[in-house]
C-alpha cells in the first residue's frame, strides 16, 4: 500500500471475471421462484404499515389509567415517534453500509431479528424508558429493511417487471395500514381484552407476523450480483443456474439467450470515500432528483396524514373512535395507486410516470385545499379528495424508493437508498410536524388550507425535477442504467456517470461505450 494511502479507498481485488449472470437474470419469466422473493421480501412493508398505524391507533388507550404505562397520548404521538424516526434513519444509515459490505441476505435476516426483538421487548413495557428504547431499536430495524430489502428485490427481479414489482411492494405498507387500522378496533374493545392487554397484544401480533416472514425469508437466495463482484463468482453461477433449471421444469421450453456479458474486478469490499464520491460527485444530477422525490412526498404525505384525525374532528365533528374508518379508506386509495399504475412505469416509462404521477398529485391537492377553505367539503367528500390525491402521490412516493435503488452503481445502492430513505424520513417525521402541528391543529380553515398548499408545492416542484432529471430506467438491466464500479478499466476514472442511450464500461454488456457525466 502506498504511503498515506487510505485503506478504506483500497479494496482488494480478487481477479477479473467475465460472467452474462445479469443478463441471464433479466431474460427468465416469472415464475414460482420470483414469488418466492417478492413474499420473503415485499411483505415486511405490510409489517411496517401495521406497526405504525397501529402505534398511532394505541395511542389513547396507553395514556389512560390502568394502561401498566405512566404515559401520555401526547408522548406516544411525539417523542416515541420522533424516536422510531430516529431509529429509522439511524439504522437505514448503519445497515445500508453493512448491506452493500457483507451483502443482501444477511442484512435482511439481521434487520428482521432486530425488529422483532425490539416488537417483542415494546408488548413487555414496564416504564416510559423501555417503551421509548423499544421503539428507537423498532425503528432501527425497520430503516435497516428498506436498505437491505430493496436493493435485493432490484437486483433478483428481471428488468421487464423490476418497476411495477418495486413499486406495488413498496404500495403494500397501506394494506398494513388498513390491517393495523382494522385489528386496532377489535384488540382495544375492552369487552375482549382488559385495558392494559390489548395493547401489548398488538405488538406480540407483529412479532408473529414477522416470524412467518422470517421462516420464508431464510429460502430466499443472496443477490448473485453482490457475490460475483465480491469474488464469489461460482456462488453466483451456481445460484442462477439452479433458477434456471426450476423455472425451465416448471414453464417447459428453453430460455432465450442471454443478451450479453460484462467483465468484472473482483472485489472484497469498497471503501465508503468512494460510495460517496461516486453519488454525490459523479452522479450529482440523480443524487438531485433523489432527494427531490424523496422530501416531496415526504411532505405532501406530512400535510394530509399528520393532522388527518384533528381534521376530521375539529371541522367535521367526526367522533375520534371512528377516524379509523376513515383512514382505512384512505389506506385503500394508497395501495391501489401503485398497484393499478405500476405496469405503466414499465411501459410508458419512468420519466412520464414519475412525473406526471407527482405533479399530477399535487394539482389536486392545490385543488382540495381551494375546497376546503371555501367550504364545500364534508368529511365524506374530503377523505373522498384525499384517496384521489393518494392514488397517485403513492405511486409516486413508491417510485422514488425505486428511483435511487435502480440508477446508481451496484456496489452504492443500498447506501444509496438508505441516505435517501434517511433523508425524506427525517424531513417528513421532523420538519413536517414541526411546520404541520400548529396549522392543522389551529381550528382555523385557512392554516390547514395553508399545510395542504405547502406539501402540493413541494410534490409539484419534485415532479417537474423528475421531468428534467428522470433517467429512462425501463426495461434496461441495472448494468445499463449505472455501470458497476467494478467494471471500469484499470487506469479509467471510476464513477462516471452513464449516459441516458449509452451502455456502461467497456461495452460488452449490450454492445455500447459508456458515456460522459450526463444524467
Amino acid at each position: 500500500m502506498a504511503s498515506g494511502e487510505d485503506p478504506l479507498e483500497s479494496p482488494a481485488e480478487t481477479g477479473t471475471v467475465t460472467t452474462a449472470v445479469p443478463a441471464r437474470l433479466d431474460r427468465l419469466p416469472w415464475s414460482r421462484w420470483h414469488w418466492t422473493i417478492v413474499i420473503g421480501l415485499g411483505t415486511v412493508w405490510i409489517l411496517d404499515g401495521l406497526e405504525v398505524t397501529l402505534v398511532g391507533n394505541i395511542a389513547g388507550r396507553l395514556s389512560e389509567e390502568g394502561s401498566g404505562l405512566p404515559i401520555t397520548s401526547g408522548q406516544v404521538t411525539g417523542i416515541a415517534a420522533a424516536l422510531y424516526v430516529a431509529g429509522a434513519c439511524s439504522g437505514a444509515l448503519f445497515f445500508g453500509w453493512l448491506t452493500d459490505r457483507y451483502g443482501r441476505k444477511k442484512l435482511f435476516i439481521i434487520t428482521l431479528a432486530v425488529y422483532l426483538a425490539a416488537t417483542a421487548l415494546t408488548a413487555l413495557s414496564f416504564s416510559t424508558w423501555w417503551f421509548f428504547l423499544c421503539r428507537f431499536f423498532t425503528g432501527f430495524g425497520i430503516g435497516g429493511e428498506y436498505a437491505a430489502i430493496n436493493s435485493a428485490i432490484d437486483e433478483l427481479i428481471p428488468s421487464k417487471y423490476r418497476g411495477r414489482v418495486d413499486l406495488i411492494i413498496n404500495g403494500s405498507f397501506w394494506l398494513g395500514a388498513v390491517g393495523g387500522s382494522l385489528l386496532a378496533i377489535v384488540v382495544l374493545d375492552t369487552d375482549l381484552f382488559a385495558i392494559d392487554l390489548g395493547w401489548r397484544l398488538t405488538f406480540a401480533f407483529g412479532v408473529v407476523f414477522g416470524l412467518v416472514i422470517l421462516l420464508v425469508r431464510r429460502h430466499v437466495p443472496e443477490s448473485p450480483r453482490w457475490l460475483f463482484i465480491h469474488g464469489r463468482g461460482d456462488e453466483a453461477e451456481k445460484l442462477v443456474r439452479t433458477a434456471e433449471e426450476r423455472i425451465v421444469a416448471e414453464k417447459g421450453g428453453e430460455l432465450p439467450p442471454p443478451a450479453g456479458e460484462i467483465t468484472i474486478h473482483q472485489r472484497k469490499s469498497i471503501g465508503f470515500g468512494l460510495i460517496a464520491r461516486t453519488v454525490f460527485s459523479h452522479y450529482r444530477r440523480r443524487a438531485v432528483l433523489g432527494l427531490s422525490l424523496f422530501i416531496g412526498q415526504a411532505f405532501l404525505y406530512n400535510a394530509i396524514t399528520f393532522g388527518f384525525g384533528a381534521i376530521l374532528t375539529t371541522f367535521f365533528d367526526v367522533g375520534t373512535g371512528s377516524t379509523g374508518y376513515f383512514f382505512a379508506v384512505i389506506a385503500l386509495g394508497n395501495f391501489f395507486g401503485p398497484l393499478l399504475l405500476g405496469k405503466l412505469f414499465d411501459t410508458v416509462g419512468r420519466r412520464i410516470m414519475i412525473s406526471s404521477t407527482y405533479i399530477l398529485s399535487g394539482v389536486l391537492l392545490f385543488v382540495t385545499a381551494w375546497l376546503f377553505d371555501g367550504g364545500h367539503l364534508t368529511a365524506r367528500t374530503l377523505t373522498a379528495c384525499w384517496c384521489v390525491v393518494l392514488f397517485f402521490a403513492s405511486a409516486g412516493a413508491s417510485s422514488a424508493y425505486l428511483t435511487v435503488s435502480e440508477v446508481f452503481p451496484m456496489e452504492t445502492r443500498a447506501m444509496a437508498i438508505a441516505f435517501f430513505y434517511a433523508i425524506g424520513t427525517a424531513a417528513g417525521g421532523i420538519s413536517g410536524p414541526l411546520i404541520f402541528a400548529r396549522l392543522t391543529e389551529s381550528g382555523v380553515v385557512g392554516d390547514t388550507a395553508l399545510a395542504f398548499c405547502i406539501g402540493a408545492s413541494l410534490m409539484t416542484l419534485a415532479g417537474l425535477v423528475a421531468v428534467a432529471l428522470a433517467v429512462p430506467a425501463e426495461r434496461r438491466s441495472l448494468e445499463d442504467i449505472a455501470a458497476p464500479l467494478s467494471q471500469r478499466m484499470p487506469g479509467r476514472r471510476d464513477g462516471r456517470e452513464s449516459g441516458e442511450g449509452g451502455r456502461g464500461g467497456d461495452g460488452r454488456f449490450g454492445g455500447g461505450t459508456g458515456q460522459g457525466p450526463g444524467t
